[in-house]
């Protein structure tokens, strides 16, 4: 065992002497497996920190949440012609599945509306996204009231002038002004402030903070609806506990009904479910992560070459020494694992400044783009093992021939 510990200590120094010796050829060498490593922690770290954000946002929300509309949230098999012809989701939809669909716990019909202005005094914010919606979004959507409250079921239904404002937006259109009870300007009609949400943080989603509700009924009496008019959903919040896949049958059957389509007619709406989201998400996740490694392992592999071919280069360069150590009784394992290190060593320390440097941008990038890169342990691992196997695969066959050299004719070759 002692044996094997000197014979790696000696090797060990053999091999960063002959790095110091050759500090060019060793920069060289540690660049391309450095953009190597980068590129590939670098990626992963992004899809990963992606990932958990996207899981973070939709962690609040319940998977099963249905959303009843005229549009597919996700890839479809039915022609783009034909989902144009399919009639808009109105609110008497809206009034059919709330009375008549069993096992629901909460149900909302939403207005997908254009972004809007909102004026108070001298104050104007532009761009805000005016959710029209009735009262049951507040039991499906992950927000809270902190000022005030959100408007009843019966404000709801009569359309009262009323708005929810989200924390950034009451924020700066009153500043240390207490909203409640101001009015609004928004569609050029004043509605009255009766809720500020609480701050709920920023999301890759639109976050309720930059947002306002108000009741669709509002918003109904001005826009135009019906078929060719603004586009609405009907989101549906299934009982806890509930058989999905059954509730969903009866819903599309009941609504199937509710439209007049008879038995072998295709569906005129879809059924989207967060679940269903997820799951096309973390096949996105997937598809970059394929291709973060594609793309880097190109990198690798120019790295590994580059290794590669610095080790012959430096197996040529020390033929006459290797020639003197095998004739001094040095065996075929030293000069082995002495080449073998050296290509290691380079290798690791590549990885090292890779992985150094994917940190320090990611922190760059956390302060400056509000949204937090991680770089996790299992990465940090990965880029190590990555730069270790790169080092070993490179290294192993100029050190074999090392080892295998005559001494005699690795003498005379040198000379």
């Amino acid at each position: 065992m002692l044996v094997y510990l000197r014979l790696f200590k000696e090797s060990f120094s053999f091999a960063l002497n002959a790095l110091r010796n050759n500090k060019l050829r060793t920069f060289l060498s540690l660049l391309g497996i450095t953009i190597g490593i980068f590129s590939i922690i670098a990626v992963l770290a992004a899809v990963d920190s992606l990932d958990r954000s996207i899981k973070d946002d939709l962690s609040g929300l319940d998977k099963n949440t249905m959303y009843l509309t005229k549009y597919s949230f996700g890839p479809t098999e039915v022609p783009r012609w034909q989902r144009d012809n399919f009639p808009q989701t109105e609110y008497d939809d809206f009034v059919f599945i709330e009375r008549n669909v069993p096992d629901i716990e909460a149900v909302a019909y939403v207005i997908f509306d254009s972004p809007e202005t909102i004026k108070y005094q001298g104050e104007t914010v532009s761009g805000v996204s005016v959710t029209p919606v009735s009262s049951g979004i507040y039991e499906i959507e992950d927000f809270k009231v902190e000022q005030g409250r959100f408007y009843t079921e019966s404000e709801s239904f009569t359309g009262a002038p009323v708005i929810v404002l989200g924390n950034e937006i009451a924020e700066n259109l009153f500043q240390e002004l207490n909203p409640i009870g101001k009015q609004v300007r928004v569609y050029g009609r004043k509605l009255t402030v009766i809720g500020v949400l609480k701050k709920f943080g920023s999301t890759i989603f639109d976050s309720p903070d930059d947002k306002a509700y108000v009741p669709a009924n509002f918003v109904r009496r001005f826009r135009n609806g019906g078929s060719d008019g603004i586009p609405g959903a009907i989101i549906i919040k299934p009982n806890k506990g509930v058989d999905i896949g059954a509730f969903e049958q009866v819903l599309k059957q009941k609504y199937r009904v509710f439209r007049g389509l008879k038995a072998g007619e295709p569906d005129n709406f879809f059924v989207n479910k967060l679940s269903g989201f997820a799951d096309a998400i973390n096949g996105i996740i997937a598809t970059l992560n394929l291709i973060g490694w594609i793309i880097s392992g190109f990198s690798l592999l120019v790295g590994g070459f580059g290794i590669a071919n610095i080790m012959f280069v430096s197996v040529r360069e020390r033929t006459n020494l290797i020639g003197i150590q095998k004739s001094l009784g040095a065996k075929n394992k030293f000069i082995m694992f002495q080449f073998l290190f050296e290509a290691v060593i380079l290798s690791v320390m590549g990885g090292l400044i890779g992985i150094i440097l994917v940190q320090f941008i990611a922190f760059i990038a956390t302060m400056a783009l509000d949204f937090e890169f991680i770089l996790s342990f299992s990465n940090i691992f990965l880029g190590f093992s990555l730069s270790t196997l790169i080092g070993l695969i490179s290294g192993v066959i100029p050190a074999i021939t090392a080892s295998r050299l005559d001494p005699v004719e690795a003498i005379r070759t040198g000379m």
